[in-house]
């Protein structure tokens, strides 16, 4: 499912399930499950279902690297194992980069993807963590 952020940028949300080995449209993928085993240009981030990456910061900057590509033109797909809770907590980090206030995030991606995305409550923690680590406090509060 395609999600269109404030700033106009468009990012791919999606599922194991929905996995398009040869998908013409796509230039980039940033995956939260080794399962996705990419052949196409991509970065697969270890991180755990219902869970926080394993590496905080090298997630950060994956996520930052992929919003950025999608921000220049490129088709980035995000996608985990169902598609809901570490795919949604990366797109609410894209929605911070994208100009959401950090406390209306999951909010934000919960309307505008999926109602079900970002599954635990250490999963909204570390949206927040992701907001404090690339923006800094002053975008904290909404």
């Amino acid at each position: 499912m395609s999600v269109v952020f404030p700033d106009g940028t468009v990012v791919r949300g999606t599922g194991l399930d929905r996995r398009e080995a040869n998908a013409s449209w796509r230039s980039f993928g940033l995956y939260l499950d080794a399962r996705w085993q990419p052949t196409w240009p991509a970065t697969v981030v270890e991180w755990e279902d219902f869970g926080l990456p394993h590496c905080p910061t090298r997630a950060a900057r994956a996520i930052q690297d992929a919003f950025a590509r999608a921000v220049s033109g490129e088709h980035v797909e995000v996608g985990c194992a169902g598609g809901f809770g570490r795919t949604g907590t990366v797109l609410a980090c894209m929605a911070v980069l994208a100009g959401v206030p950090t406390d209306a995030a999951v909010a934000w991606v919960r309307t505008h993807y999926r109602p079900a995305a970002v599954e635990t409550s250490d999963q909204e923690v570390w949206v927040h963590w992701f907001a404090a680590q690339i923006l800094g406090d002053e975008r904290q509060q909404s």
